[in-house]
């Protein structure tokens, strides 16, 4: 199996729900919800579609993410999207929370079209997967996306139940969150609050209007690229191992 190793600063965070589980008896995708982040920042552009299964769904899985029978009739299949989709996620790293589920749902769905050349998404997609990163950050603790929008304060209030798009929405946040180092810019003073212990609270994560004034953004110049390479270099020989955005830069994470 040749294992893509994306080269750009592209990212589709995703998440698919599905008519049940598993894969091997016979599940179909019912949901498909994807964004596109660049550079850390979302782009505004989505892929997002309900899809007819030929098939029913399970009572379970109805349970979990509200999608009946009766509303996915009519809706289009996937073979009448799966350009649309593959040209979507082709070429990205895809961050996606419990992978290995909707990356072999992914593959299936490609399969039964006939369509060889895409039903392995890891060899025109990188993945990364956020349930196995929170596992090894925070080993014997709960890692559902729910307890970690909790851990990391992102809002997740509007999440009674799971959709692709919105959970792909809020991984969005998480992924950020987890890979940013400091996840609130709460500062002492006005309009700070406290627990009541004096600890500072964190200020929840909350998207800026993509119309907003942009900052001014200033270019480091050759002298503070050198002392930060210089830097890295240190904390490289402390730690015994690149610093974590130095992987992530080089396709090493």
């Amino acid at each position: 199996m040749t294992v893509y190793k994306n080269t750009t600063n592209r990212i589709v965070v995703l998440d698919t729900e599905t008519t049940g589980m598993p894969v091997t008896d016979g599940h179909r995708v019912i949901e498909i919800g994807c964004v596109e982040l660049e550079g850390r920042r979302l782009t505004g552009r989505h892929f997002h579609v309900y899809l007819q299964p030929d098939r029913e769904v399970d009572e379970g899985a109805i349970a979990v993410h509200g999608i009946t029978n009766e509303f996915l009739v009519g809706k289009p299949r996937f073979k009448d999207v799966a350009d649309e989709f593959f040209e979507f996620i082709k070429g990205a790293e895809l961050i996606i929370h419990n992978a290995a589920f909707d990356v072999g749902f992914i593959n299936n769905e490609f399969a039964l079209l006939g369509q060889s050349d895409r039903s392995d998404v890891n060899e025109y997609c990188s993945v990364l997967d956020t349930l196995l990163m929170a596992r090894e950050r925070h080993p014997g603790q709960r890692n559902s996306l729910d307890a970690l929008c909790k851990r990391y304060d992102v809002d997740n209030s509007g999440r009674d139940l799971h959709g692709a798009l919105l959970d792909a929405e809020i991984l969005a946040d998480v992924y950020l969150a987890m890979t940013g180092g400091q996840t609130n810019l709460s500062l002492a003073g006005e309009g700070s609050d406290n627990d009541g212990t004096g600890r500072q609270q964190a200020s929840p994560i909350r998207r800026l209007a993509a119309e907003r004034v942009r900052t001014r953004v200033i270019r480091a110049d050759e002298d503070e690229l050198a002392a930060h390479a210089a830097r890295l270099s240190v904390i490289e020989k402390s730690a015994g191992a690149p610093a974590l955005w130095v992987q992530m830069e080089s396709g090493e994470s």
